[in-house]
């Protein structure tokens, strides 16, 4: 999963998980390097106050000697007290003489190493160029880790008598149980603290989300054709309240952008119907006006057809007359918003009703059954039907043989649906994007407002109108709306 995929509590929740786990790691490493720090430093400081014990321990042995004191006699000065520092001082003691050859060892083995009975030429020089005339040599071996410091043995008089080597074992396994100790405890505190951090992280991205939840909500509820609410939340942050004094006033702006919207699309609609209007009343008056003036300047009363001429001259005004009284109807209808009415009809009975209107023997009519029974208002069903069923005979040409157009009800599941289907000119494809558009007609006459009266009727009861259509085979409309 992405990271910018997560919530904000998601992302709080993780952070703060992290935080600790990070924390925890981050201590353990520190502790870690810490002890190991406090092991070098220990062993360093126990290896020094060995070392100056030991020396005591010699410096005393030299000066109660009987032998004279010389490198030589080394062996026989330390015969026996070799062995008592080792076993006071619980350390191996070995001397040299200043050449680097093995004088004696308390190591009790009968075969030794052949690198212990003579010095590398590297720890003889470090030893003689060193200020403080002292070496420490620090290998690792067999997974062990081994100090060996190298010193001179004087006189009393401070003259270099032999070499004294320490070696050293650094013995981790008490400060290794002590690291071990801490690192499960300091786990066992962890494990607790993510827990704790768990159910806080929970809370607290709760509780800083939950506004921001809340402005979720309303912004995913804000329509631009209703009344948005304001959002009213209480003890938020300064952020929070910054982000919803902004989108209340997007609210009051909203408002008003819309209010000034719905009168421009409102003013800019009747100011394109008047116009059509105006237009689709100018084409009738023309053929009007011409007849008048053609009768003025033919009239002659002495005209034995005279009676002839008048009928032809009279059919021609009242044909032009229908069409503009067709037109102000058409354009009255669609102006009639449909009545929120709504009572159960027998949808197949009211649709019988309207077909009865027509006397083209071609309409047929087939029901799934006697009665379906849907929420609808009587009178602007049978406009629909009526608009779909004049839609379809004025698709069909006159020269059209077999002509047909079939009208069905069914229901499906809890929809009821009509479907009107001709075999008329069809719809082009240039055309069809338009077809419920007010204005919009593909006929010689009329004002286009069929078509949209019904879609504004169906929708109206929460249904819908769809339509297929072949060019030149014919169109299916089909009316759907809830029971």
């Amino acid at each position: 999963m992405k990271i910018k995929k997560l919530s904000l509590r998601s992302r709080i929740f993780i952070a703060m998980i992290l935080l600790v786990l990070l924390a925890s790691i981050l201590i353990a490493a520190v502790t870690i390097y810490q002890y190991n720090e406090e092991a070098r430093d220990y062993h360093r400081e126990r290896l020094e106050r060995k070392e100056k014990a030991i020396r005591k321990s010699i410096e005393f042995i030299v000066q109660e000697t009987t032998y004279p004191v010389t490198t030589e006699n080394i062996p026989l000065i330390f015969k026996d007290a070799i062995f008592d520092i080792d076993a006071i001082h619980s350390l191996q003691v070995n001397l040299y003489d200043l050449d680097g050859q093995l004088l004696k060892s308390s190591k009790r083995t009968i075969q030794r190493d052949t690198t212990e009975q003579c010095l590398d030429a590297d720890v003889l020089n470090a030893l003689s160029n060193t200020a403080e005339h002292r070496y420490v040599l620090k290998k690792e071996k067999n997974g062990q880790i081994f100090q060996s410091s190298y010193s001179y043995i004087t006189d009393g008089k401070f003259k270099n008598l032999a070499i004294l080597n320490l070696p050293y074992l650094e013995n981790d396994d008490f400060l290794n149980r002590e690291l071990n100790e801490f690192l499960m405890r300091l786990g066992y505190a962890y494990l607790a603290m993510i827990f704790v951090a768990i159910v806080f992280a929970y809370f607290i991205s709760t509780y800083i989300t939950k506004s921001l939840k809340t402005i979720s909500d309303k912004m995913n509820e804000t329509r631009l054709e209703k009344r948005n609410k304001k959002i009213q939340v209480e003890s938020t942050s300064e952020e929070i309240e910054t982000l919803v004094n902004s989108y209340n006033s997007m609210i009051d702006e909203l408002e008003a952008s819309a209010v000034k919207l719905a009168t421009s699309e409102r003013e800019q609609a009747w100011r394109e119907m008047a116009k059509q209007v105006a237009h689709e009343i100018k084409n009738p008056l023309t053929p009007m006006r011409l007849s008048v003036q053609s009768f003025q300047r033919k009239f002659d009363p002495s005209d034995e057809n005279i009676h002839q001429k008048v009928d032809e001259y009279s059919n021609t005004l009242i044909q032009q007359i229908d069409t503009m009284s067709s037109i102000a109807s058409a354009f009255s209808n669609f102006a009639k918003m449909p009545a929120q009415k709504s009572e159960n009809l027998n949808v197949v009975h009211i649709v019988k009703l309207a077909l009865d209107i027509f006397n083209e023997d071609y309409i047929s009519f087939e029901a799934e059954k006697e009665e379906i029974i849907a929420k609808f208002d009587r009178t602007q069903l049978i406009r629909v039907v009526t608009n779909l069923v004049k839609n379809s005979i004025q698709a069909i040409p006159e020269e059209k043989e077999n002509p047909r157009i079939k009208v069905a009800v069914f229901s499906v599941g809890d929809e009821v649906k009509i479907t009107v289907e001709d075999n008329g000119n069809g719809i082009a494809e240039d055309t069809k994007s338009k077809i419920f558009e007010p204005k919009f007609t593909t006929k010689s006459s009329g004002m286009g407002l069929g078509l949209a009266m019904v879609k504004n009727i169906v929708e109206t009861f929460k249904g819908s109108i769809t339509f297929t259509s072949q060019e030149g085979k014919g169109t299916t409309f089909t009316v759907a709306f809830p029971k």
